[in-house]
This record gives structure tokens, C-alpha cells and sequence, in this order.
């Protein structure tokens, strides 16, 4: 999210003698005219001064420092142009040029307006003592007093104390929508999100009755709409910082695909028209559906200046996430001087840990051993400090000792995962287990740490009543008032095969007719909707009997499992789908085992099925930076059904 700008009353007035007003927002067409106008009469004064009005009202701050040096060197007379030149430069982040001009100001009238602004220029050069010995110069009765003091007290991490200036304010000045979203964003900060939406609905619900023209929700709607620019009316709202806000709250809360509607809600505007912290959350929210698009926008605006402060680690981190540690690794090198800068310490250690498990795993998970063990022995303080707040009966002291160590928790489970990797890909499960082990002090209530203990027993083969241990209770928690699907079909399926394997039949087919029946009510609302769970579930269930050696029964799993295949072929249930099927048939090749000719003739009969509904359906996901594509005509199901149906042919000895 974006951080809260000083607020200064620096923008052309436009109720100023030196430009009339253009009505109906239409500044882009007056741009056109007075562009043609001033090519006729280069010192037209009037015109060069509604140029640079309009051009301000489109946020093109650039062009409108332009046109305000020349009236200023036209016309050194005129206070105004000098005070609008240095707001133009401010507005288009040039603060050295921006200060030079500030000095040019020599009329009383405009000494507080040039305090403001070298305030404003102050913070956006991140010179926080310097812009508070300026706010401190204000008169303390000045509507903008408070809130400058509260945006540093922001900088400073004192959020409750900001939080507070910023209400003050409000109470005395009325509702402004800057305002509201810097109280918003100090409620985020705390973490504080229901009272943080409570603001931002406040900011949409204004802004959508008092502006309709900027087309708030139309384009997630489906309404096809223009581009509203950026306009001065727009930032006014500051609509596009509470969409932005709302965002980044519904991601933190996991909802992801209200976090993307956030965006999509916000005032349409073309790509090249996107600030930067809304192209940031596009490639962020929209990274598991558009990751190759997600990696340009984070690089490019890695070559902006300014960009958003966590583009850097997030890059970072989703090319470790991806496996790219080779280009993270090029990024980091490149950027050596941001590290310090956008990276904290501990970030920056796990990062290079990751990059170090590709060509020294050992000596990766010595660096990973290290921050656990510092992290750990915060976490032992932490948990000190909460007996001890307990025992005093010290709420205060209760809820930041609690709030620090889910903080610091939060910063050890990657850290274990991580270490844990390490040896899951050498399938060394016995290790794995070993390192939860160790960790249970502090992480048996937390999700992702017992969601990778289920999975690492399930691994074993052995331990599958120990692994329903853990399975259980994550599925169990979502059968009442919440839908069960929303827990991963794998889970599920892991599950199931726990269940069957520890002779709890029962179990397992009560969880399947749970996943089942609300399949089909999902199916009666949108019957145009795919989904996947009980596919998954009875794909790895004929999966297990196939390994088992059972191909009959398993195979004849596999099949029924995709029926209807317009609904159930995918390319993850196909990915199951195949795995048997070439199992299937490295078997046969080898003479272990024999097929009945009915159960020959449905496998047939099933890949048909799939060359047909399969033709549109991708038969692998490419990495988003992948050079070495596949042809777009191989990869599809249609072109491995034939090939499984050919290799069918050719070990029974049938020609086609």
C-alpha cells in the first residue's frame, strides 16, 4: 500500500484571476486547443497559463512546470506562477529543482504556502527531521499542523499516536477523503482491518455518489468503459489509494479474489495511466493466473524511480518462489545498492540462504539453522514475556508481547519450511520429520506447519493413522457453515487414501459424499463452473490401487473420475490421469501384467473421450519464464491422448 503523503493545500486554485475554469473535466481536449493556439502565438499569456492548469489537472506535472517557467520568466511579477512552478516540480518528484524554486517566493502571502511545500518536498526526499523542523514553524491553529505531525509520527511507527492527529483533524476540518485514508491505513498498520474498511467503504461510497463520471465497479461489472485519466478530481477522492488499501488488506486476509475485485472496482484507466503501487498489486494479486505478465511489471517498475519499497523483496522472493534463484540471484547482485535500503536484515539472509540451496545444500542449511536458532530464542523471550504479562495481569503489555511473538512466528515457519525442503527433495521424510519435530514447542497450533506434518507422515507409508492426526482437523473445521471445498482437493484426497488405508472405509466414503453433494450444489448455482475436489480425490484413489498393482480397479477408477469430461478434464486431473496410465503401460510392456480385454476397450473408449473434450485444455503448465516452450499443437490433452492410445496399440499388438 501506498504510504500517506504530507498533506499541504499545494494545488492551483481554480478559483485564481490568472485561468478561468474548464467545465465538464474536459481538460485533454482544452490541452489539444491551447497546444495548437500557442504554436500561432508562442507568448500568448492566457493560453500558456490555462495550459498549465490543464495540464496540473491531468497529473502531468512535467509538462506543467513547463508552461509555469515560462509565465515565471514572462511575468516575474506574478507571485502565483512561481508558487504553481514549484508545485509542478514537486507533483513530478524533481524536490532538488522543486527547493530551488521555493526560494523565489518572496511575498508575505505565500510564506506558509512555502513552508508547506518545503515540508512536503522534505518528506518526499524521506528527510523527516528536516520536514519537522519546517511543520513545527506553522501556526499551530493551521488546519494543516496536525495532520503534517501525524504523517511523521507514521514515519515513525507510532501508528496510535498518527491515527489519533489524523481524527482530530477530521473532527475539526469535516470529512476529507485524504484524511480518512491515512486514518485507514494507520488502522491497517495495527493490523486493525474491520475499522480500516470502515474508512475505505467511506471513501468508495463518497466517491461514488459524488463523482458517478469515474466509473467505480464498472469494469469488474463487465461494462466496457474509457479510460478516466488522472485526473486532479481523482487523486482528490483518493479512491485509487482506498482501492488500493482495501486490497492489500483482503490479500493479508487470504481473500484473494475479493483483494483482485478491489483493483478491478477502482476508476478504469489505461495500462501506461497506472501508479505505481496499482501496477505493483495487478502483478502481486494476479500472480497465480498471470505470472509471466507479474514478473514484467515488477522488473519495470524496479527500473522506476520511485517505486514501491517492497517491489524489490517481493521480485525477490517470487523468483525463489518460481525457482528462477539464478535470476534473483542476478537481481540482487545488480541492485547491491538497494539491499541495504529495501531489505531488512532478516530477509535478506533467507534470501540468500534460498539462492545458496541450488549449488550448496549444506552449507544453505547451516545458514537456514542459524536464523532458526536466533529466531527461537526470541520467541523463548516472547513467551516470557506473556507469562509475565499474565501473571501481572497487564492487558497492555499482553497484547504486544502476543502481537511480537506472532510477528517473530511468522518470520520462523519460512524459515523451517525452507530447511525442511532441503531434505523433502532427496525424499529423506524420516529428516523432515525429525526438524518438525524440534519445532513443536512453538508451532503445533500453527496451519502450515501442521498441514506439512500430515504431509510428510502420508509420505511414509506407514504412518497413515498419524497422518489422519493431522489431516483431520484441518477438514473437520470447514464442515460446518463453511464450504469444505475451500480446503485443497489434495488434503482431501490424502485424506481419503489415509482413511482406506487404515481400513476406515466408512470415512472415507462419508467424506466423499460430503465433497460430492456440494459439487452438485455448486453445479445447480453455476453450471458452467469446473470443479475439481472429488475428481482429485477418486484420481489419487485409483492412483494408490494402481501402485498397489490392482490396475483393474484402478484404472476403472481413473475413468469414472473424469465423467463428465467437459467438467472434469483438466490439466491437473489429467496429470493424475496419465501417471496411471503410462504406469499402465510400462507394466504391460514388461509382461508383469495382463489386462482383461473389457477393461483394454474402456481405456480406449477414455482416452477418445479425452482427445475430443481435450483439444483447448493445456497437458502442462510452462513456467511463466520459460524459453524452450513446447509447440502450442503438443501441448494439449488431444496430443497425449493419441500418444498413450498409440503406445496402447503397439504392446497389444493391434494395428490401428
Amino acid at each position: 500500500s501506498t504510504l500517506p503523503p504530507i498533506h499541504s493545500s499545494i494545488h492551483p486554485s481554480t478559483r485564481s484571476s490568472t485561468r478561468p475554469s474548464i467545465k465538464d473535466g474536459r481538460h485533454g481536449e482544452a490541452i489539444h486547443i491551447l497546444s495548437n493556439e500557442l504554436q500561432k502565438h508562442h507568448k500568448s499569456r492566457a493560453a500558456l497559463s490555462l495550459l498549465g492548469y490543464c495540464y496540473y489537472h491531468v497529473q502531468d506535472f512535467t509538462n506543467a512546470a513547463e508552461c509555469y517557467e515560462h509565465l515565471s520568466q514572462l511575468h516575474p511579477e506574478v507571485e502565483e506562477y512561481k508558487l504553481y512552478l514549484a508545485q509542478s516540480l514537486y507533483g513530478a518528484g524533481a524536490f532538488p529543482e522543486a527547493t530551488r524554486a521555493t526560494f523565489l517566493l518572496d511575498s508575505p502571502g505565500s510564506h506558509t504556502k512555502m513552508i508547506k511545500l518545503q515540508a512536503a518536498i522534505k518528506y518526499g526526499e524521506e528527510d523527516f527531521v528536516g520536514a519537522k523542523s519546517l511543520v513545527e514553524q506553522l501556526p499551530p491553529d493551521d488546519p494543516d499542523y496536525e495532520v503534517d505531525l501525524g504523517c511523521l509520527l507514521y514515519k515513525e511507527g507510532e501508528y496510535e499516536d498518527a491515527c489519533k492527529k489524523f481524527i482530530g483533524s477530521m473532527q475539526i476540518v469535516g470529512f476529507r477523503p485524504d484524511l480518512a485514508y491515512n486514518i485507514a491505513l494507520c488502522y491497517y498498520s495495527l493490523k486493525m482491518y474491520p475499522q480500516a474498511l470502515k474508512h475505505i467503504g467511506e471513501i468508495i461510497d463518497r466517491g461514488i455518489r459524488d463523482h458517478p463520471e469515474l466509473s467505480v465497479g464498472m469494469t469488474t461489472e463487465g461494462i466496457d468503459v474509457r479510460s478516466v485519466g488522472n485526473t486532479l478530481v481523482l487523486h482528490e477522492t483518493a479512491l485509487i489509494e482506498a482501492f488500493n488499501l482495501k486490497a492489500a488488506i483482503e490479500y493479508q486476509l487470504k481473500n484473494y479474489d475479493a483483494a483482485q475485485e478491489a483493483l478491478t472496482d477502482m476508476p478504469p484507466r489505461s495500462e501506461e495511466e497506472l501508479d505505481p503501487v496499482t501496477l505493483h498489486n495487478q502483478a502481486l494479486m494476479n500472480m497465480e493466473s498471470k505470472p509471466t505478465e507479474g514478473f514484467e511489471k515488477l522488473a519495470f517498475l524496479l527500473q522506476q524511480n520511485p517505486f514501491p519499497p517492497v517491489t524489490f523483496g517481493n521480485l525477490l522472493l517470487l523468483y525463489c518462489k518460481y525457482e528462477y534463484f539464478d535470476l534473483a540471484a542476478d537481481v540482487l547482485a545488480e541492485n547491491a545498492h538497494l539491499t541495504y535500503k529495501f531489505l531488512s536484515p532478516y530477509l535478506y539472509d533467507f534470501l540468500d540462504a534460498m539462492i545458496t540451496c541450488q549449488t550448496a545444500p549444506e552449507e544453505a542449511f547451516r545458514k537456514f539453522d542459524e536464523m532458526a536458532a536466533k529466531l527461537v530464542e526470541q520467541l523463548r523471550k516472547l513467551t516470557k514475556q506473556v507469562q509475565e504479562a499474565r501473571h501481572n495481569r497487564d492487558d497492555e503489555a499482553l497484547k504486544k508481547a502476543l502481537q511480537d511473538y506472532e510477528e517473530v512466528l511468522e518470520r520462523y515457519i519460512p524459515v523451517l519450511m525452507a530447511q525442511a525442503k532441503i531434505y523433502w527433495n532427496r525424499e529423506n521424510y524420516q529428516m523432515v520429520e525429525k526438524i518438525f519435530r524440534k519445532s513443536v514447542e512453538f508451532c503445533n497450533e500453527h496451519d502450515t506447519w501442521k498441514l506439512n506434518v500430515a504431509h510428510v507422515l502420508f509420505m511414509q507409508e506407514n504412518k497413515y493413522k498419524e497422518a489422519i492426526g493431522f489431516y483431520e482437523p484441518i477438514v473437520k473445521k470447514h464442515y460446518d457453515n463453511v464450504r469444505i471445498l475451500n480446503v485443497s482437493a489434495i488434503v482431501l484426497a490424502n485424506l481419503c487414501v489415509s482413511y482406506i488405508m487404515s481400513s476406515q472405509n466408512e470415512e472415507a466414503e462419508d467424506l466423499m459424499r460430503k465433497i460430492e453433494k456440494e459439487e452438485e450444489q455448486i453445479s445447480y448455482e453455476d453450471p458452467d463452473k469446473k470443479v475439481f475436489h472429488l475428481c482429485i480425490v477418486n484420481l489419487v484413489i485409483g492412483t494408490l490401487y494402481c501402485a498397489k498393482g490392482n490396475y483393474d480397479f484402478g484404472i476403472s477408477r481413473v475413468i469414472k473420475s473424469l465423467d463428465p469430461y467437459n467438467k472434469k478434464l483438466g490439466t491437473d486431473t489429467w496429470f493424475y490421469a496419465k501417471r496411471c496410465f503410462l504406469s499402465l503401460l510400462e507394466n504391460m510392456s514388461k509382461h508383469m501384467i495382463m489386462l482383461r480385454d473389457a477393461v483394454v476397450q474402456d481405456c480406449i473408449q477414455f482416452l477418445d473421450h479425452c482427445e475430443v473434450y481435450g483439444r483447448n485444455v493445456p497437458a502442462i503448465i510452462e513456467q511463466p519464464l520459460q524459453e524452450d516452450r513446447v509447440h502450442i499443437g503438443r501441448n494439449t490433452v488431444t496430443y497425449e491422448a493419441r500418444l498413450l492410445k498409440a503406445l496402447i496399440y503397439e504392446i497389444i499388438g493391434w494395428n490401428q
